[in-house]
């Protein structure tokens, strides 16, 4: 084993920034949201934590997006050029996910500094990351303040729509967030991803 400096110190810092804000939006979410069943914090306490938590992460993606906009690091995001190559390694990415893995067959994907994610992770980051999340933080900016926004709220077809779209996403993010930390498990130890994470540096086979 040699060990990758594959995490840079911003990019744990947003990391870890935004870990701990998208699970304290979930636990003021589901108090805001389902009063009678969560009653760990006042109502008008959890809104302004859930008010206050979504603004922090707003400007914590701006810091991410700015340190991957104007560095080399944003090649990491990047999948294959050649659509051949790219749906063939996400093919054997499937694969192992689906059986390699409990056969002990190895990772196809070897991360390097500039390749950290395998292609199915590369494409699935940029879908959540340019999508999903800015239409998250745009939903509930007109939640926040649905008088002053009320304009844009009629435009995108009421608030019934508006908060059914930041509902959906909730849902969706509370599952990526399991999804995302069994995933982070599977290194050559359970506790590998999560230590690079840290640290910065991956363990990596020196052959691959």
């Amino acid at each position: 084993m040699s060990k990758l400096y594959i995490n840079p110190l911003p990019v744990r810092i947003w990391h870890w920034t935004n870990a701990l804000g998208f699970v304290l939006l979930i636990a003021t979410g589901l108090q805001i949201r389902y009063l009678d069943l969560f009653q760990w914090m006042p109502f008008k306490t959890a809104v302004v934590v859930h008010n206050w938590v979504g603004f922090v992460l707003m400007a914590n993606f701006f810091v991410w997006l700015g340190f991957y906009m104007f560095t080399d690091k944003i090649k990491v995001y990047h999948p294959e050029l050649n659509p051949a190559k790219y749906f063939k390694a996400s093919w054997r990415q499937i694969q192992f996910y689906g059986y390699g893995i409990f056969r002990g067959e190895p990772n196809p994907h070897h991360p390097n500094a500039y390749q950290k994610f395998n292609p199915l992770q590369s494409m699935m980051y940029q879908i959540i990351m340019m999508l999903l999340v800015p239409l998250q933080f745009f939903s509930g900016l007109l939640l926040w303040d649905v008088a002053r926004f009320s304009a844009l709220v009629n435009m995108f077809g009421g608030l019934r729509v508006v908060d059914t779209v930041h509902v959906v996403l909730f849902i969706f993010f509370s599952g990526f967030i399991i999804v995302h930390i069994y995933l982070a498990s599977l290194g050559h130890t359970p506790s590998a991803h999560f230590k690079a994470m840290i640290t910065g540096y991956e363990d990596v086979d020196e052959h691959s």
